[in-house]
């Protein structure tokens, strides 16, 4: 990270974490075979109906974090649970821990929707469970 993510107090700015948990969600669905594209030609996507963060630890300039993300959750229908964690790479320490819940919606109104078909399949297979 660099001086663009610190902020007043010397730490990573909170806010700079919410956008790293939107580019490793983003990374992971391509990883996963659904992008932007994807969502485009299906006119779905799932947006962020609820998001919490869990500030832990501070990270501070020039520490490397790593940024994971997985699915806990998908009805099939029209609900899924993305979870995130942060890590300093210098000792292991988990400084952030996300959930956000997301809802299916159409593209082109906004309204929830139910999952086409590939993301159902994607998404489905993709989940991990938790205790």
């Amino acid at each position: 990270m660099g001086p663009d993510h610190i902020d007043g107090l010397q730490h990573v700015n909170n806010a700079v974490f919410v956008s790293w948990c939107q580019d490793a969600g983003w990374a992971h669905s391509q990883q996963l075979g659904l992008g932007l594209d994807d969502y485009q030609r299906l006119d779905r996507a799932m947006a962020i109906r609820h998001g919490e963060y869990d500030y832990i630890q501070s990270a501070y300039l020039d520490q490397a974090l790593l940024v994971g993300t997985w699915l806990t959750a998908n009805d099939g229908r029209l609900s899924m649970e993305r979870r995130f964690q942060v890590i300093r790479a210098c000792d292991g320490v988990t400084v952030l821990r996300a959930r956000w819940q997301l809802v299916c919606i159409e593209i082109s109104s906004g309204r929830p929707k139910r999952m086409p078909a590939e993301f159902k399949d994607i998404y489905g297979s993709a989940v991990m469970a938790i205790d």
